[in-house]
C-alpha cells in the first residue's frame, strides 16, 4: 500500500494528500485519457537526486503531444522544478515521483471536447519494484499470451495510461501462472518487452535489445544501459529478436525505472544460464548502481540534486 506524503502538486499548486481528487466522471476515468511517467529520486552521498529528470519530463511531454493534449501552461524547466521542490517539500531522502497528466471533468463522450487538462505530481517511498533479492538472484517469467500493442492502434512511444491496460492482463496472467511478470511478443511474433519493462538478451558476449519499431516504450532506462554497456566495452545490437531465442540466451534482464536492472533465471521454466544473475548483467548492474548512488562520477549529468538549481532542459 501507498505510505502517504505530506503534499502533491497540482496544477502549480501544492495541496495535501487527501486533497488530490477527480470525479468519477472525469474523462480519464471514463476513457482513459492519462499520460503519466514513472521517475526514481535516489540517496545519494550529496543528498537526494532525481535520475534523468529532463529526459523524463521531455518523453512526459511528448507523449502529451502524441495525443493532443500539449496545451501545457508550464515549460519544461518550470515541471522539473516542481518536481525537485515536490521531493524538499515532503522531505524524502529517496522515493519514486510520479508525474501525470489527464483530461478531467468536463463533457462525457469520447472526443475529449471542453475537458480540461490537469497536471498531478506525487512522490512516495517504494523499494524493489521485483523484490530486494531479485537483483542478485533474479526472476522467473513466461511468455505472455497477451500480445503487445499493434502499430497504428496505440502508439507504443507514447506513455499512456490507456496503454497499461495491455500490461495488466500480461502481469496478471504471468502472476496467477506463478511468475513474477510476463514478457510479450508483438504483432509480429517477436518479441517486445515486459508489462513495464525491456528488455536485453545476452548471447555470446553481445547484447541485444528489440527496436522500437517492436511496440516497445523508448525507455530512459533502457537507454541508459546501452550508454553504460558502450562505455564498457560491451557490444550492443537494436534487433528483432525472435521467442526462442529467450531460451537459449546467456543472460537476460529486464530494465525499468521501477525495475531499475533485474536478471531474469527462467523463462517459461526453462532455465537460463546460471539459473541466476549472469557476469554480463552484473557489470551492467553494478555501473548503473555506482551512477545513481553517486560512488562514482556522473559524466553524463544524469542526476539532478533536488537542493540545487535544475539544468534547462533542451
Amino acid at each position: 500500500m501507498l505510505k502517504p506524503t505530506e503534499k502533491i502538486w497540482r496544477n502549480g499548486q501544492f495541496i495535501d494528500w487527501d486533497d488530490a481528487k477527480i470525479h468519477v466522471l472525469s474523462h480519464v476515468v471514463n476513457y482513459g485519457s492519462s499520460v503519466f511517467e514513472g521517475i526514481r529520486c535516489y540517496a545519494t552521498q550529496g543528498g537526494p537526486a532525481i535520475f534523468r529528470l529532463r529526459e523524463h519530463v521531455r518523453r512526459w511531454l511528448d507523449s502529451a503531444k502524441i495525443y493532443r493534449m500539449d496545451d501545457v501552461p508550464f515549460t519544461q524547466q518550470q515541471l522539473c522544478d516542481a518536481m525537485c521542490e515536490l521531493v524538499r517539500l515532503n522531505k524524502m531522502p529517496s522515493c519514486y515521483i510520479r508525474p501525470i497528466l489527464l483530461r478531467g471533468y468536463g463533457e462525457i463522450g469520447v472526443h475529449p471536447g471542453r475537458n480540461p487538462i490537469d497536471l498531478y505530481m506525487a512522490c512516495w517511498e517504494w523499494g524493489k519494484y521485483l523484490g530486494e533479492e531479485a537483483l542478485a538472484q533474479g526472476v522467473d517469467v513466461c511468455v505472455s499470451t497477451w500480445t503487445r500493442l499493434a502499430p497504428n492502434t496505440l502508439p507504443s512511444i507514447a506513455k499512456a495510461g490507456a496503454n497499461y491496460m495491455n500490461s495488466q492482463l500480461m502481469k496478471m496472467e504471468a502472476v496467477i501462472n506463478g511468475y513474477s511478470e510476463g514478457i510479450a511478443l508483438d504483432a509480429n511474433g517477436f518479441v517486445s518487452e515486459g508489462s513495464g519493462e525491456n528488455l536485453f538478451v545476452i548471447r555470446d558476449g553481445k547484447i541485444l535489445t528489440p527496436p522500437l519499431g517492436a511496440s516497445v516504450l523508448p525507455g530512459i532506462t533502457r537507454d541508459t544501459v546501452l550508454t553504460l554497456a558502450g562505455s564498457l566495452g560491451i557490444p550492443v545490437v537494436e534487433s528483432l529478436v525472435p521467442r526462442e531465442l529467450l531460451y537459449i540466451a546467456d543472460e537476460l534482464f529486464f530494465t525499468g525505472t521501477a525495475a531499475e536492472v533485474t536478471p531474469i533465471r527462467s523463462v517459461d521454466r526453462i532455465k537460463i544460464g546460471s539459473g541466476r544473475r549472469g557476469p554480463i548483467t552484473e557489470m551492467i548492474q553494478k555501473e548503473f548502481f555506482a551512477v545513481i548512488e553517486g560512488t562514482k562520477p556522473d559524466v553524463h549529468g544524469w542526476l539532478t540534486p533536488v537542493h540545487a538549481e535544475v539544468p534547462v532542459a533542451v
